[in-house]
């Protein structure tokens, strides 16, 4: 499913009016919209007409902030990586503050509303050996697998059973993302998977 499309890396020259067009955008700009042209098309779906048609604007821009498309998925990658350890770091430093059990569902409620981040997480999980992508996977992975770890222990399992359990909670975890393109998991925002989330808490942290 890899998509190996390299374009020429020398910035080509852009007439006067893209120079606007390059104030206007960011770095961080092209690699968010790439983060939401990933959910939406998957990594082959990436590429770099497409992505500019989205955001209105010339192609050659483009070049202003990255050499290729790789540069570019590398870039999104990392900008997904940086926020989804931000947020682990945050209940992090909550779970010093507040009750392990509460601070563990506060986790579990927040996480379920980061629809971007799951859809971003589930197109990686389809295209593991793209460039970059398996290692980005493998340090979010084991990062969130830490995590949910720590939380565990903190709750009084011990490091076995702790691990175990952050375990069965990723699995379940993927497997919603893997269930979801077949219309078999509820649908985010409704009734349906908000009662989905409050019975996955109620299964995981209090039986």
């Amino acid at each position: 499913m890899g998509y190996s499309g390299a374009m020429a890396s020398a910035k080509p020259k852009i007439s006067g009016h893209s120079t606007s067009q390059r104030e206007s955008l960011s770095r961080a700009d092209w690699e968010q919209s790439a983060l939401e042209l990933i959910a939406e098309k998957g990594i082959a779906g990436l590429r770099v007409e497409p992505l500019a048609r989205r955001l209105g604007i010339t192609k050659g821009s483009f070049y202003w902030h990255f050499s290729d498309r790789q540069d570019l998925l590398q870039g999104a990658l990392k900008r997904w990586e940086t926020l989804d350890s931000q947020h682990l770091q945050a209940f992090a430093d909550f779970g010093h503050e507040r009750d392990a059990l509460e601070n563990l569902e506060a986790f579990f409620r927040r996480t379920s509303r980061q629809q971007l981040t799951h859809r971003v997480y589930s197109a990686l999980l389809s295209a593991p050996n793209e460039l970059a992508v398996g290692e980005t996977l493998k340090r979010v992975t084991d990062r969130r697998m830490a995590f949910l770890t720590e939380s565990y222990q903190r709750l009084g399992y011990e490091a076995h059973q702790a691990h175990c359990h952050a375990q069965l909670t990723y699995c379940a975890y993927v497997g919603f993302l893997q269930l979801s393109p077949q219309g078999m998991a509820p649908e985010a925002d409704t009734k349906a998977y908000e009662d989905y989330t409050e019975h996955l808490i109620q299964v995981l942290l209090r039986h």
